[in-house]
């Protein structure tokens, strides 16, 4: 799936501001390298469905055997490890007995006591690891989980690291057994040790994933194979609120086109935001927030949300208002299925200009019936004109006043607002007291 810089910067995917950002609530790796690679599914959504329906398998495998998911692997553990291979150890004599292994005790003390951390700390890893083979042998194991796991099975298969698995957790090793695993992990295991963490860095961001998809309790999507684009979700909603609305969802090839109007702080932002994340999401072969959610693949999602200007090349910000229609028309443009999310089109010219350039767009896109659109705008004058066509829904968010405070339900009803509450909220914000006192 092809999402552009601003698609992931609208949708907050990615925020340095950890408390808007989706990966960061959704992160639940437990080492860096695991994050590492979350951070790479995130930037990859799938465009193959047999990838997805293989991802949202391994998620459902680890949960169901989350019990013996190993505790034993951590980050300082494998920091450990590459911290083993980065020092510069003195050379561990072959064939370890017990003259030069306490020759080697005595005189390289500080390598030796590097080497008896270090020994601990691979027992944990390898342990952990081996804990992690029996999900080659479940019935719907994928065949690319199924191949690392074949992979990590021969990366333990040696006789030493045999040993190491067996030992019980915590062991006390003699200075012997620390010159014989020292000298193996030194000499021969260096490779295989770097491939194994790789391997569970990858496992390690499926665990995050299925994590989150357990904590927020999100469902799995139902993908079709079927050429037409639809969504149909139910009980959707942002993930990043602390408490909220959820909406119904049904967009399809007949009706692929969502007008919604309403007043400012109303939740039109929040609701276009929360059907792009959930998509997103339903792509990287996560759960997704909402209790059921039914879509065909996408070949991508394309916003145009916070438009900024640009002061260095002195482009407006009507200009790169502008220029994000042009290229998302020329994108959509290709027969491929495409979510197209627009919030607030046009708010970098006049009224009267705006109400004709969002019409004229508007019924240039209702064209394309690969693509389905979701427009919020405050120009709920235009919505009349656009009732002939009949692939338009019209939605909107209600607000209410009462004793001069504005009340927001953030339902979605079906409908076009008419809201106009600019003056109230000058008004209750006292900037009409203070002109007046000028």
């Amino acid at each position: 799936m092809e999402i552009d810089k601003t698609t992931y910067d609208d949708l907050s995917i990615f925020d340095g501001n950890e408390d808007a950002s989706v990966f960061h609530k959704l992160n639940f790796t437990r080492t860096t390298g695991g994050e590492a690679w979350l951070a790479k599914y995130f930037h990859q959504p799938f465009n193959n469905l047999q990838h997805i329906t293989d991802t949202q398998k391994i998620l459902g495998l680890i949960l169901k055997n989350e019990q013996s998911w190993p505790v034993s692997i951590t980050n300082g553990t494998i920091m450990v490890m590459e911290k083993f291979y980065d020092a510069p150890l003195d050379m561990i004599p072959p064939g370890a007995n017990m003259a030069n292994a306490y020759a080697y005790k005595f005189f390289h003390a500080p390598d030796y006591a590097i080497i008896k951390y270090s020994v601990a700390h691979f027992a944990d890893f390898v342990r952990g690891m081996n804990q992690l083979l029996p999900l080659a042998t479940e019935t719907d194991c994928p065949a690319i989980l199924a191949s690392l796991l074949r992979r990590t099975k021969f990366l333990l298969s040696h006789e030493a690291i045999q040993s190491l698995i067996d030992s019980r957790p915590a062991p006390s090793f003699s200075v012997t057994q620390i010159a014989y695993y020292g000298f193996y992990l030194q000499s021969h295991f260096k490779n295989h040790a770097l491939e194994l963490i790789e391997i569970y860095s990858k496992l390690d961001a499926w665990y995050s994933m299925a994590m989150a998809t357990k904590k927020f309790q999100f469902s799995f999507p139902s993908f079709s194979d079927r050429p037409q684009p639809f969504v149909n979700a139910g009980a959707l909603y942002h993930p990043l609120l602390e408490a909220p609305m959820s909406y119904h969802v049904q967009l399809n090839q007949d009706t692929n086109f969502i007008f919604l109007t309403g007043a400012n702080m109303a939740g039109k932002s929040t609701f276009i935001k929360a059907v792009g994340i959930a998509v997103f999401l339903a792509h990287i072969g996560m759960g997704v927030p909402a209790a059921k959610m039914e879509l065909s693949l996408f070949n991508g999602i394309l916003s145009n949300i916070n438009v900024v200007d640009n002061i260095v090349k002195g482009e407006s910000y009507f200009f790169n208002e502008v220029q994000r229609i042009k290229s998302t028309i020329l994108k959509i443009n290709n027969n491929n299925n495409w979510l197209v999310l627009i919030d607030e089109l046009f708010k970098g010219t006049n009224v009267q200009d705006a109400m004709k350039c969002s019409s004229v767009v508007i019924e240039g896109l209702i064209k394309i019936k690969t693509s389905l659109f979701l427009l919020s705008t405050h120009l709920y004058e235009i919505g009349h004109e656009l009732k002939k066509y009949p692939n338009i829904i019209f939605k909107y968010f209600e607000t209410s006043v009462k004793d001069d405070q504005l009340e927001f339900s953030y339902q979605l009803k079906d409908g076009i607002s008419n809201d106009r509450l600019g003056y109230l909220i000058l008004k209750r914000e006292k900037v009409v007291e203070l002109l007046d006192s000028l």
